[in-house]
C-alpha cells in the first residue's frame, strides 16, 4: 500500500494548501497531455503479487520483518499486516517467449523466498483470502513497522468516527442448507490485509489510455468469476471472491448517513465510461478528501517551464488512497513520464501459471476490445460493467453476465464462445509467441471446461471435510494444507485432486 509518509500536515490552512496544490498538479498534467510529453519506446507489462504467511499449523504467521531479512531482496516488501508479503516484477514487453520466461522467473523467486520463510518457521501461501485468518489478526498491533500504515489506519477510522462494518452474506455450500451471514465490527483496517491480490500494470500511450481503462472495466467481472479465490472469511463461507466487498468495506471512511447519501466510496469502480485519463485524475481531486495530505516543495508549473518533469507527488499520493479497482497511475522512471493501467480485481494464486493464465486473458482481451471498430462501451451501459462485477464476484462461475450481442450468460460459456478468441487475437497483434499463447490462454480455457476456480476448489474441499466429521475451523485449516500442497505442486488448479 506504499512507502513511509515523512512529515503530514492536518491543520486546516494546510489542508487548504494542500488542495490547492492538487490543482497545481492536474493543470501541469493537464499540459503534459496536450503537449505530448510521455514516453513510449515499447509498451511494458508488470506485475505486483502479494503473498500470505502461515506457520505450520497453516493459522498466519505475523513474521514478516523475519522473513524479508531472510529473503534480502529488493524486489519482496511489507505489506499492510505482518503476515503479508508481496514480489514487485519489474516491467517487461510480454512478446515474444516473455511469459514463459516470467513463468520460470517467479517460480523460481517463489520457491526460493518460501525455502527462506521456512528458515523462520513460516511458509508461503498464495491466496486470495487467508482462511485461517482470525479477528484478533485485525488488532492494531499486527500493524507491520510503517508510519504510512498507522497514519492512513488511524486517518480512515477518524474521517468514519467509528469502528469498521463487515456485513456480507455468502453463496451457498456445496449440499449447504442456505448462506452463510457475517456480520462483524473491526477496529483497524488490517481486514483490508485479508485482501490478497495480484496487481497487473500495462504502460498506455495517453491517446489510448481511456479505450483502455474502459475496456478494462468491461472485463471486470469476467475476470473476477473465472480466477475467485477469496471463499472464506472468519470462519464464514461468503463471496466467491470475498476480497470484492471486504476491500470496500475494510476501508470505508463513510458512516450510514453518508452511505445513504450516495457519497462515494474510496474502493471504487467509477460512475462513467471515460474519454481521457484527466477524468479519473480529476475526479478524485473533486470526490474524496485527502486522507494523508503531504505537501512538497516541487512546484510542478514551474517544473514544466524549467523543461523538467514534475513528480506530481500530492496528486500520486492521493491517488494511492483511491482504491480503484482499474486504477490510473502516473509515474516517472529516470526523469521520463509515462501512464499505466493499474488492474486490481485478481486474487493471488492458486499457482503461478494460474495468476499469469489471468494475465494473459487480461492483456489479451484487452488489447482486442481496444482494437474493434466499434467500441464495446458504446454498445454496454457502465452500469451493467459494475454489476457484472460484483456478480462475478458473488457467484463465480454460477454468475449470470451480461454482454452486448450475446445477453445474460455464464461466465465459462461467454470466454469459451467469445472472449477467449477474442484474448488469443489480442496477444497475437501484440506480438507473443504462439508457444506462450497456448499455454496460457490453454489453462484458461481448460478451467472453463472443467468449471473449477480457487474458490469452488476450496468450497468443495471444505464441504467433503465437514461432511467427514471436523467442524468449520478444522476443516479449513485442513483444506489450506491441501491446497498448499497442490500451490507447491506448480499445477494449475483445474487439475487438482477433486475433494476428498
Amino acid at each position: 500500500m506504499g512507502g513511509n509518509i515523512l512529515g503530514l500536515t492536518t491543520s486546516g490552512q494546510d489542508r487548504k494548501q494542500y488542495r490547492d496544490k492538487m490543482q497545481r498538479c492536474l493543470d501541469a498534467m493537464a499540459r503534459m497531455l496536450r503537449e505530448d510529453t510521455f514516453s513510449f519506446d515499447r509498451q511494458q507489462i508488470g506485475l505486483e503479487i502479494e503473498l500470505n504467511l502461515v506457520d505450520q499449523q497453516m493459522s498466519p504467521a505475523m513474521a514478516n520483518a523475519v522473513v524479508l531479512e531472510k529473503i534480502n531482496h529488493a524486489n519482496f516488501k511489507k505489506e499492510l499486516s505482518q503476515h503479508n508479503l508481496e514480489l514487485n516484477v519489474p516491467p517487461r514487453p510480454l512478446a515474444g517467449d516473455g511469459a514463459l520466461d516470467l513463468e520460470r522467473e517467479l517460480r523460481l523467486s517463489i520457491d526460493e523466498a518460501d525455502a527462506k520463510a521456512g528458515d523462520a518457521g513460516a511458509a508461503l501461501v498464495l491466496i486470495g483470502t487467508l482462511p485461517t485468518l482470525r479477528a484478533s489478526h485485525f488488532n492494531r498491533q499486527w500493524i507491520s513497522a510503517s508510519t504510512r500504515y498507522e497514519m492512513l489506519n488511524d486517518k480512515i477510522l477518524a474521517a468514519r468516527g467509528e469502528d469498521l462494518l463487515l456485513d456480507m452474506e455468502g453463496s451457498p455450500m456445496p449440499g449447504g442448507d442456505g448462506p452463510e451471514r457475517l456480520l462483524a465490527f473491526v477496529e483497524t483496517i488490517l481486514a483490508e490485509a485479508a485482501c490478497t491480490s495480484v496487481q497487473l500494470h500495462l504502460q498506455v500511450v495517453p491517446d489510448e489510455f481511456a479505450a483502455h481503462w474502459n475496456a478494462a472495466q468491461a472485463l471486470a467481472g469476467v475476470q473476477v468469476a473465472l480466477a475467485a479465490n477469496s471463499p472464506f472469511l472468519l470462519g464464514r463461507a461468503l463471496w466467491h471472491e470475498t476480497r470484492i466487498p471486504l476491500f470496500q468495506q475494510a476501508t470505508d471512511t463513510r458512516p450510514l448517513e453518508l452511505r445513504n447519501q450516495g457519497v462515494r466510496p474510496r474502493v471504487w469502480f467509477g460512475e462513467r465510461w471515460i474519454t481521457s485519463i484527466f477524468d479519473l485524475f480529476e475526479e478524485n481531486a473533486l470526490y474524496f478528501p485527502a486522507l494523508l495530505p503531504e505537501i512538497c516543495d516541487e512546484d510542478p508549473l514551474a517544473e514544466l517551464d524549467a523543461g523538467r518533469t514534475p513528480a506530481l507527488s500530492e496528486l500520486q499520493l492521493h491517488n494511492g488512497t483511491v482504491w480503484r479497482w482499474n486504477r490510473p497511475v502516473y509515474d516517472v522512471v529516470d526523469g521520463v513520464p509515462h501512464l499505466r493501467v493499474e488492474n486490481r480485481v485478481l486474487p493471488s494464486g492458486p499457482t503461478v501459471i494460474d495468476m499469469l493464465a489471468n494475465a494473459a486473458f487480461f492483456y489479451g482481451a484487452m488489447r482486442a476490445l481496444t482494437e474493434q471498430e466499434r467500441p464495446l462501451w458504446s454498445k454496454m451501459s457502465f452500469h451493467a460493467a459494475e454489476e457484472n462485477l460484483y456478480a462475478g464476484a458473488r457467484h463465480g462461475m454460477d454468475a449470470q453476465l451480461y454482454w452486448p450481442g450475446v445477453g445474460w450468460v455464464r461466465p465459462d460459456e461467454l470466454v469459451l464462445r467469445l472472449l477467449l478468441p477474442l484474448a488469443h487475437e489480442g496477444l497475437r497483434s501484440g506480438g507473443v509467441s504462439d508457444a506462450a499463447r497456448e499455454r496460457l490462454l490453454g489453462v484458461l480455457e481448460q478451467r472453463c471446461v472443467a468449471r473449477r476456480t480457487g474458490s469452488s476448489w476450496q468450497r468443495e474441499t471444505v464441504a467433503a471435510l465437514e461432511r467427514r466429521g471436523l467442524g468449520r475451523d478444522a476443516a479449513l485449516h485442513g483444506m489450506l494444507r491441501h491446497y498448499r500442497e497442490n500451490m507447491l505442486s506448480g499445477e494449475p488448479v483445474h487439475t487438482w485432486p477433486a475433494a476428498m
